[in-house]
């Protein structure tokens, strides 16, 4: 048994949702392109991983973006002579390992590559968030080839499973390929129920375009509301200057202590943009908060309209500023909430997801 996962050089999601399956398979070594104990040393120990040639770069783990046309080469260069089983986590890179005949190659796809099917609203983004239009340009001969490598790299998995219905759809469309449905988990135990005792919502994010952080800092500013934003990212510096005299506060990184207190304490979550799924309901859940998303991708899996949070439907400042002027908290129980969050504890998660590794294994590769 071997694990992949595309890098583990960053602290978000994607890496938390890694975690959980490395701990289903204690002692299987753990290939990436770029680990950087610091970060996520607490999540995969060192001792376990192996990385890639790329990790020998200066500055790799900095400008790892950057790295983009050298990934699938990395990918493919990993050795699993030896290995019968392979089980990867990828959001683009890691499905294009190639394994021996006979293995099976069982694959957690958290998303079909963003550069696949979202490239003006992904890579345009972040050459937006650089301060010009000149990255989408330079990179659509790059992302092209990429294209053609991610489509031929979404044939090798044996199986996939998918994080999301949201995200299997995407699967079919733009791959061809089926794929059972397995909900990512989330780490309850790091979160305790609050008292939502706060003036503020929360967002905890990635700071990247298409999460459309930029979309709540302006109707938290039409509302009169006071919204703090947990997170880092490309796409820091212009929304820093956009929460400038508004009624945001940026935080930059966050611990896992700090998290629990402020998702514990804030009025609710907001997810502005659409997920592929989504943790931060599901951990605003487990901390007794509710969540107000867009009603889109996979929020509608995670966010029980009502009970669990409330939705805004147009992807507008004007949209989600009405949402948060109309929102009770007194109207959501947390003891409901976190019976919620505990659906997808990660015992469930693991054992669900050995069941089907074992399954692909016995029909062979």
């Amino acid at each position: 048994m071997a694990l992949v996962h595309d890098y583990l050089n960053q602290r978000g999601g994607a890496e938390r949702v890694f975690a959980s399956i490395a701990r289903a398979w204690p002692e299987a070594p753990v290939y990436t392109a770029l680990y950087d104990e610091r970060l996520t040393g607490d999540l995969v120990e060192s001792h376990r991983v192996h990385t890639s040639y790329l990790a020998r770069v200066p500055f790799s783990n900095r400008y790892f973006r950057a790295l983009a046309p050298f990934y699938p080469r990395a990918f493919e260069a990993f050795d699993f002579t030896g290995y019968d089983t392979i089980v990867s986590s990828t959001t683009a890179w890691a499905k294009g390992v190639i394994v021996p005949p006979g293995s099976v190659h069982v694959c957690y796809i958290n998303t079909v590559s963003r550069f696949a099917f979202a490239y003006d609203e992904y890579v345009g983004g972040l050459g937006r968030a650089r301060g010009g239009s000149w990255l989408p340009r330079l990179a659509r001969p790059v992302v092209d080839r990429l294209v053609a490598w991610d489509r031929l790299a979404a044939q090798r998995p044996t199986a996939f499973v998918a994080n999301s219905r949201n995200v299997a759809e995407r699967i079919r469309t733009y791959y061809g390929r089926e794929s059972e449905v397995l909900h990512c988990p989330i780490d309850i135990d790091r979160f305790t129920v609050g008292s939502g005792a706060g003036d503020y919502f929360f967002i905890a994010s990635r700071l990247l375009p298409y999460k459309r952080i930029d979309l709540a800092i302006d109707a938290a500013r039409l509302a009169g509301v006071k919204l703090l934003v947990a997170g880092t990212g490309p796409a820091e510096r212009d929304l820093r200057a956009r929460a400038r005299d508004s009624t945001t506060t940026m935080l930059g990184y966050v611990d896992d202590a700090r998290m629990n207190a402020l998702l514990g304490n804030a009025r609710a979550a907001i997810v502005p943009g659409e997920e592929d799924f989504g943790l931060l309901p599901l951990e605003a859940a487990a901390a007794g908060r509710p969540t107000i998303a867009f009603r889109a991708g996979g929020a509608l899996e995670t966010v029980v309209d009502g009970t669990t949070g409330t939705f805004f439907d147009e992807p507008s400042p004007e949209s989600l500023a009405r949402a948060l002027r109309d929102f009770e908290a007194a109207a959501y129980d947390p003891p409901a909430l976190r019976r919620h969050a505990e659906i997808f504890a990660p015992a469930r998660f693991v054992e669900r997801l050995r069941a089907i590794v074992d399954r692909v294994r016995a029909q062979g590769g």
